[in-house]
């Protein structure tokens, strides 16, 4: 299973862009940016959103979240 930084850094790539063009686009440093891809720290929950609308992705599909494996409140 991928983690967050990992994702991250799959998008930027696909995106071709560096760590800096991510990192100013979102306002943070380059080096914040860097600690989130190592997944050496994780990102306020309003950055998560703001990452999410940067690379055009849900904040599920950045984050991982399996909408399969969802809890049916029925059972």
């Amino acid at each position: 299973m991928k983690g967050f930084g990992d994702r991250l850094l799959e998008l930027r790539r696909g995106a071709g862009l560096t760590q800096k063009q991510v990192a100013d686009a979102l306002d943070i440093h380059s080096v914040t940016y860097l600690h989130y891809e190592k997944d050496q720290r994780e990102p306020p929950l309003g950055l998560v959103v703001r990452m999410a609308a940067f690379f055009d992705v849900t904040t599920d599909q950045l984050l991982g979240v399996d909408a399969t494996s969802k809890h049916n409140e029925d059972n």
